[in-house]
């Protein structure tokens, strides 16, 4: 009986379960991810159609701003978590190709992020 090969073999499975639990902590975090952008889609149509159906135009400009910056928001907590995930979905992979595709997608959404972080910067300028 060979006992090296006995625990290389208990060493491997703690390490495939261990890719697996965090693999499906990854997958938790992308339904949250998921799951924020609802909410604030959900608080958005809730902010915006009310000031849709009536009011005047200065009321609905701001409760429209107000729903964006609430909406901004969430995207960006979203977009966060979403790189969380990635991050550890490249670390469980260790492929070359993996890497490349997180730095595509880590770039993509900062851009997002930054440009979506100034619109929100700039309606809170404006929203008294």
């Amino acid at each position: 009986m060979d006992l090296t090969s006995g625990s290389r073999a208990t060493d491997e499975m703690g390490l495939t379960g261990l890719v697996q639990a965090l693999d499906w902590v990854a997958a938790g975090i992308e339904m949250i991810a998921v799951v924020l952008m609802l909410i604030g889609t959900l608080r958005f149509l809730a902010g915006v159609i009310p000031g849709e159906l009536g009011g005047d135009r200065t009321r609905r400009s701001a409760g429209m701003n107000a729903a964006r910056i609430e909406l901004g928001g969430y995207i960006l907590s979203a977009l966060e978590l979403l790189i969380v995930s990635d991050l550890i979905h490249t670390a469980l992979s260790l492929a070359l190709q993996d890497l490349l595709f997180l730095a595509l997608l880590v770039a993509i959404r900062s851009a997002i992020s930054f440009f979506l972080d100034r619109e929100i910067g700039k309606l809170k300028e404006e929203t008294p």
